[in-house]
């Protein structure tokens, strides 16, 4: 019997193939909360993983969402960040799965989304760098950790610490459309690990794609290192 990193209840892992063939992986999440998860399924924008079916034809032209299409039509934007690939839409039972992971320190709860992350970079990002999100001094000794970095951790893969966050920022989600375009302020640095990552392709990791400003903030900041491009993977879209 596994029990659910989430509601704690006791659960058998559904028979299948996979199951039967040792491959299926440990199950983390009962089937309750499990289906509490909205996948990102089905069309989606080619930039930023945003499912389309969320919201009106009219805010989409072709593959791309007009959020995308504002940050493409910005040069100081403009292809800094490839694309964004999310999990699961960001709906009130990921917002407090989340919530108590960062906020309560229940960092075991990450280990429920190996499977699909691994999935997600091996379809979509395989082959780059990994590079968590970090957090500024602060916040990392308020929690005891970085969700960014638990998450990055569970690709199994080598993960490069070539950024510090200098500047803690104002939740994007409260500022304008054009506050964001105009982002001034430096949010991130350099860090020792920057000179891994010239000439390759470099993948963020972190925990929610809201605007994407931040996630645009820290890649401009590995293109000007010689990164050669970045995308992102974030549990929530």
């Amino acid at each position: 019997m596994n029990y659910c990193l989430y509601c704690d209840e006791g659960f058998y892992e559904t028979v299948s193939w996979s199951f039967v063939l040792g491959i299926a992986g440990d199950m983390h999440f009962c089937e309750e909360c499990s289906s509490s998860l909205e996948r990102i399924e089905g069309e989606i924008c080619e930039i930023c993983g945003r499912s389309f079916s969320l919201f009106p034809e009219q805010y989409r032209q072709d593959n791309r969402c007009n959020d995308c299409i504002r940050w493409e039509e910005d040069d100081n934007w403009r292809g800094v960040l490839v694309k964004n690939r999310s999990l699961y839409v960001y709906n009130d039972f990921l917002k407090e799965l989340i919530s108590r992971l960062k906020y309560r320190g229940d960092a075991e709860l990450v280990k429920g989304f190996r499977k699909d992350l691994q999935n997600i970079f091996r379809h979509e990002i395989k082959g780059y760098v990994v590079v968590p999100v970090p957090l500024s001094q602060e916040r990392h000794y308020e929690r005891g950790f970085n969700q960014a970095q638990l998450l990055a951790e569970l690709l199994g893969l080598d993960v490069v610490h070539a950024l510090k966050r200098v500047l803690h920022e104002k939740k994007q989600s409260k500022k304008s459309r054009q506050e964001r375009l105009e982002m001034k302020e430096t949010i991130f640095e350099l860090a020792d690990g920057c000179d891994l990552i010239k000439g390759r392709k470099v993948v963020l990791i972190d925990d929610v794609y809201t605007t994407g400003a931040t996630l645009r903030q820290a890649a401009r900041v590995l293109k000007e290192a010689s990164a050669l491009q970045v995308s992102s993977i974030t549990l929530g879209r």
